[in-house]
């Protein structure tokens, strides 16, 4: 295997900490071991008993410990992203899917062109077919383990999607089998090179939505790996609201221009949900989200340098975004949006939600033009830079509170869905209206809520 490992060129890059170069390192001491210890020479060169010097911690003992502490992190691994049947093939796919190197940079969206850098692929593609069908007879007879046949033909347990990364899962486990019935490097270039394509590569051809963190005072990109699965239908009424959108995001995923968008309105109408119903159903189409939050806005110039060179289209998203007098963070949003040097990539827009039109706190103040004894003479330039935000803004959605009626309509079309609850419409809706009086009044969240009340009594 060492030996394998040695001669990979393009996907070279695995971290002296990954698993499958530490296993790389325990078979070249093991193949010493074999023809040292097992071998049985009694016989030695100078330069021979130095290196017994140097490779006396190797032992039987010491191969198999070294062995066990591999195959756990394989098994840590495998937990967390819920691999199944043969966890070494499904782990040789998981490298082949998240190393992101010149070629697979490339390949991401677009798939492979013709280029020299095929030739050396290809060489890496034999040898990941080599360690595909590697043969762990010998090392397992040699030490009394079993461990490398049980991981190629794993059970795992049973447990809900949400304990694990699905999404990734399902991908790294479908490739795999793709792979398994590969006869040559040539097969594995064509079905790698595809989900390249399709996906792209590493996190972000894996996962839908991120959020941003502070590291050591560097800024990291980092996953949500259990995303809500809600689709636009699952949001009853808004159709206008919905259309606008949609047609938005069409534009932009498509290559065409596209405006940032700002969904305000009433709470508990719908206005996160639409966003995350949008980036499941243009996920394939290489929509990604980044989440970030209205402190971290001195981050986004970094943010956006290290997406947009991708070839995803991202939407930074800034949930209930608002500012109050005294916070002056949407000025720098302002820059960044649309007023600094640098021009916003073509890959890259802001959807925002609000429960402010305006998203920054107005006084009746700000519209006096000149206050007597105050600080500042001129007013109305204060509310034109308030304003201002909210104008770079191309689409504004509006999400009204439902009525009565539309109120209603939401709750029997939940109803539907529940197959549990079996109350007349007149009691449903008698119920309902019992609900939002003490509920925080008339929305599609509390519709919702009062749904998840009576499943909950029902089951």
């Amino acid at each position: 295997m060492y030996k394998q490992v040695s001669k990979l060129i393009v996907y070279r890059d695995l971290g002296e900490n990954s698993i499958l170069k530490r296993l790389a390192d325990i078979f070249e001491d093991f193949d010493w071991y074999k023809e040292n210890v097992l071998g049985g020479s009694s016989a030695f060169s100078a330069s021979k008993l130095e290196e017994m010097k140097d490779k006396k911690h190797i032992s039987k003992e010491s191969l198999i410990t070294r062995i066990y502490g591999e195959i756990k992190r394989l098994l840590d691994l495998a937990t967390d992203y819920g691999f199944d049947d043969n966890l070494w093939h499904n782990y040789l796919t998981f490298l082949l899917m998240t190393n992101e190197n010149s070629f697979t940079l490339t390949c991401e969206k677009v798939g492979a062109n013709d280029g020299s850098v095929n030739h050396f692929a290809k060489n890496d593609f034999r040898i990941f077919k080599e360690l595909f069908d590697y043969n762990f007879y010998e090392i397992e007879k040699e030490l009394s383990i079993d461990c490398f046949s049980t991981i190629s033909n794993y059970k795992a347990i049973c447990k809900k999607e949400r304990m694990y990364n699905y999404n990734v899962s399902s991908k790294v486990r479908a490739l795999s089998k793709k792979l398994e019935e590969c006869k040559d490097e040539e097969g594995f270039f064509r079905e790698v090179t595809q989900f390249y394509a399709d996906y792209g590569v590493g996190m972000f051809g894996l996962n839908k939505a991120f959020r941003i963190r502070n590291v050591r005072e560097h800024v990291e990109i980092y996953p949500i790996t259990n995303t809500d699965n809600v689709v636009l239908s699952d949001l009853i009424g808004y159709e206008i609201q919905k259309q606008k959108l949609i047609e938005n995001t069409e534009a932009f995923v498509s290559g065409r221009p596209a405006n940032n968008c700002l969904l305000f309105g009433a709470a508990g109408t719908g206005k996160s949900t639409c966003i995350k119903a949008i980036i499941n159903e243009y996920y394939d189409r290489g929509l990604r989200m980044i989440e970030i939050y209205k402190h971290q806005f001195k981050d986004l110039s970094t943010v956006i340098s290290m997406i947009k060179n991708r070839n995803y289209r991202y939407i930074i998203y800034m949930d209930d975004l608002s500012f109050e007098e005294f916070e002056i963070e949407y000025k720098f949003l302002k820059a960044v949006i649309e007023g600094g040097v640098e021009t916003k990539p073509d890959n890259i827009l802001i959807y925002a939600t609000s429960n402010r039109r305006h998203l920054i706190k107005e006084t009746w103040n700000d519209r006096n033009d000149v206050e007597l004894g105050g600080e500042e003479l001129h007013h109305s330039d204060t509310m034109h830079e308030k304003l201002s935000l909210a104008n770079r803004f191309g689409v504004t959605i509006s999400f009204s509170k439902p009525n009565q009626k539309e109120y209603f309509q939401i709750v029997t079309e939940l109803a539907k869905r529940v197959p549990e609850i079996t109350l007349s419409e007149a009691d449903l809706l008698a119920e309902a209206n019992k609900w939002e009086l003490s509920h925080g009044g008339i929305s599609g969240r509390t519709a919702q809520q009062f749904i998840n009340y009576l499943a909950g009594k029902c089951r």
